[in-house]
């Protein structure tokens, strides 16, 4: 049987180029990925465990692990503003919800993926700002594709969404599998972890009882 626990928290092939001014999750300005760099780590690392580097089913590995790392922390280079720019005037007041957005990402103290579903809700604001129900996929994905700890990666998407939609309230919960709790150390595949992060309208109790109705209901 699987174990829970809730949080709540109210240009070269070589390189991945950010754009000017991008910030990586700790605010730090961006930077590119260094593929070489990463392939020459990964290198020292299979000595490191005793492994042959240099044999068959190895030698390319380096340079594997580097391109699938670019991918891995594209968002680090990426903007959630590109994402939510675009609005469109819609007389709604009403929630709006997108359920099991599913997704992979990478904790921060291990490098080891984490994976599973957000849920983002929010209310348009007064001036009925929406924005296209992909966006709110995509807004995931740039703070996914970083190095994360959950409960980050949960009150960054839901401040992004109220800093550039203007929503009366907003919700967002994200339930996972960690592998490092499922692979290593405890060893427990199958427990999830739960965080949610509510602004605005929603934090009232009657209103966020019937988001998270809508949201955990089966």
């Amino acid at each position: 049987m699987s174990s829970s626990k809730t949080i709540d928290s109210s240009k070269s092939q070589d390189s991945v180029p950010g754009p000017e001014g991008a910030q990586s999750s700790n605010g730090v300005p961006a930077k590119e990925v260094d593929q070489p760099r990463i392939a020459a780590a990964v290198r020292e690392i299979l000595l490191a465990i005793g492994e042959d580097p240099d044999r068959d089913g190895l030698v390319d590995t380096p340079k594997r692990v580097a391109k699938a790392y670019a991918e891995f922390f594209a968002g680090l280079s990426q903007d959630p503003a590109e994402h939510l720019d675009t609005t469109f005037d819609i007389e709604h007041d009403e929630l709006v919800l997108v359920k099991d957005i599913p997704f992979y990402s990478t904790c921060e103290h291990h490098l080891v993926p984490f994976h599973g579903s957000a849920h983002i809700g929010y209310i348009p604001g007064k001036a009925g700002k929406v924005t296209g129900l992909s966006k709110l996929a995509r807004l995931v994905e740039v703070f996914a594709r970083r190095p994360q700890v959950q409960e980050r990666l949960t009150t960054q998407i839901v401040d992004a969404l109220v800093e550039h939609l203007h929503p009366q309230g907003a919700i967002v919960v994200v339930e996972c599998e960690h592998m490092c709790m499922s692979m290593r150390g405890v060893q427990k595949p199958g427990a999830k972890t739960v965080t949610s992060a509510v602004r605005g309208q929603l934090r009232e109790t009657a209103t966020r009882a019937e988001a998270m109705s809508l949201i955990l209901g089966k």
